[in-house]
């Protein structure tokens, strides 16, 4: 029996990293998946691969009409969702924190925070209605353990980490789980974004010297720890920030 059977799920940021890989395994253990992300090419192309069992839509999560119309389409399509992973999340450049622009700031706490603001108003209403729901919050080690020139960033990951355990306490009584899963840095797009310096050996190394199991998060890390989560097996765990971390932030 596969541990997702007959689920609905809806995953942002979902075409390429962390995204991608809670997907592919939502998919493989019985899940059907709304795929949401703004690359159209990459997101439906992983749509095509999955089968039937997956469906693109585009959208930015920093609009509420664009999500608003992603969760419309899901319930139309298979239903209402049973979880939703706001996994969507970008960064400003490594960088002095008085060398981020307005813009910069803005952008980050839109796509990190906002989006989260966004999915609660149109999906919390649909799981208190079924009393019952799982909501993961791609967080991050940011904000339990924040690195220099990532300022900004780690700002919104601590307020991503914050607001979930408030949202489990307040949901709970109605049934819906709520749960920061929290990222080490880790082998996807913004692998650069975040090291603020070219991806070379030389220059890994002195990240990896701050993680004792001594690698970077990858994508099947993060979605295993979804699973778990997003799974019944987890049904009486709420409100935990999960590191996903190799130990960075003992």
């Amino acid at each position: 029996m596969h541990q997702l059977q007959d689920k609905i799920a809806i995953v942002t940021g979902a075409a390429s990293g962390f995204g991608e890989g809670i997907a592919r395994l939502f998919v493989q253990q019985g899940a059907r998946v709304v795929i949401a992300d703004l690359n159209q090419v990459q997101g439906q192309s992983l749509a095509d691969a999955l089968g039937k069992a997956a469906h693109f839509v585009r959208c930015d999560v920093s609009r509420a009409e664009d999500v608003q119309a992603l969760v419309r389409d899901c319930v139309q399509r298979w239903g209402p969702p049973d979880i939703v992973v706001n996994n969507a999340g970008t960064t400003h450049d490594n960088q002095p924190m008085l060398q981020v622009d307005e813009a910069g700031f803005d952008r980050v706490f839109a796509v990190n925070v906002k989006s989260i603001f966004h999915m609660a108003h149109a999906v919390v209403p649909l799981m208190r209605a079924r009393r019952k729901g799982v909501i993961l919050n791609v967080g991050s080690t940011a904000g339990i353990r924040p690195r220099p020139g990532l300022t900004w960033y780690n700002a919104s990951k601590g307020a991503v980490n914050l607001l979930s355990k408030s949202m489990a306490v307040e949901l709970g009584p109605d049934g819906i789980r709520v749960n920061a899963i929290c990222p080490v840095m880790g082998e996807t797009g913004l692998l650069e974004k975040f090291m603020g310096m070219p991806d070379t050996p030389e220059n890994r190394a002195r990240f990896l010297a701050t993680i004792p199991l001594g690698r970077l998060s990858r994508p099947g890390d993060i979605a295993a720890a979804a699973l778990f989560l997003a799974s019944d097996a987890a049904e009486f765990i709420s409100g935990v920030e999960f590191p996903v971390d190799g130990a960075r932030t003992v």
